[in-house]
């Protein structure tokens, strides 16, 4: 038994769908969640800003001694993953190959739909995964820049028009195109899935940060690292905690109020 928490980051409130699973999966464990709301959005920067801050996050996470690190970001995951994990002696998990074997096992009709940040898609690593476990599957890729500013100020619920305009611009022509299975392949937006079901009503979605949480069972598992005596989350932001309190808690499903900290993360 391994009792040091793990430790989530993202660009800020997406990551919250990896925690939601892992403390639906581990309850015994504690978590340290990290949101870089002061820089979000990572998906519009160039390589190295990327790798910069996800340097930056890890470090900070790294001194609460974490047992694993989730990188709970699309495009960390798709863009740095490599350069980061190899400075690293405890596992890290990205959220791309856990998305991507999901969706291999989920699509019937081997054509499987891939929405992303701009960063994400422009990397390829998605059809890469994909091609590698099926190389005959057929791949329609889609980056939505204006997600993740919905999901950050809280446009996402079902309903809300202005996520409706945007999914639409992005979404419409998946419609009748073959596709049977959609990655979400950045972790907020799964926040916008009921949206998107509203318009893709028969497509299989699959939730990354979700299939990334399932990943790290076993990987905890195998490395000796799980824990039941648990059970605590700490999250921390770069920016303002009253916006995050309030939307984590309405995603979450429970109030977070009290238990998020500002944390300057220039520093680390």
């Amino acid at each position: 038994m391994d009792t040091r928490p793990i430790g989530v980051f993202d660009s800020g409130l997406g990551g919250l769908t990896a925690v939601k699973e892992l403390q639906r999966l581990l309850p015994g464990e504690d978590i340290v969640y990290f949101g870089d709301t002061g820089r979000v959005p990572y998906g519009t920067r160039n390589r190295e800003t990327i790798e910069k801050f996800a340097m930056q996050d890890i470090r900070f996470l790294q001194t609460f001694d974490v047992k694993a690190i989730i990188i709970a970001c699309g495009t960390v995951s798709s863009v740095a993953f490599n350069k980061v994990a190899a400075t690293l002696t405890i596992p890290i998990i990205g959220v791309v190959e856990p998305a991507a074997g999901a969706a291999v096992n989920a699509t019937e009709n081997g054509f499987i739909g891939v929405l992303g940040t701009s960063a994400a898609i422009g990397s390829g690593a998605y059809e890469k995964v994909i091609h590698s476990i099926s190389p005959k599957a057929r791949i329609k890729s889609r980056a939505c820049p204006l997600f993740v500013p919905l999901v950050e100020n809280g446009y996402f619920l079902r309903g809300n028009k202005i996520a409706e305009l945007a999914a639409h611009e992005y979404l419409d022509e998946f419609k009748g195109c073959g596709v049977d299975t959609l990655i979400l392949g950045c972790t907020h937006y799964p926040l916008l899935r009921g949206v998107i079901e509203d318009i893709l009503p028969t497509v299989n979605i699959i939730d990354a940060g979700s299939e990334t949480a399932k990943a790290a069972v076993p990987i905890l598992e195998q490395n000796g690292l799980l824990s039941d005596c648990g059970g605590n989350t700490r999250f921390f932001v770069s920016d303002c905690t009253d916006d995050f309190e309030r939307l984590a808690g309405i995603f979450l499903e429970h109030p977070v109020m009290g238990h998020v900290e500002k944390v300057e993360i220039e520093k680390y």
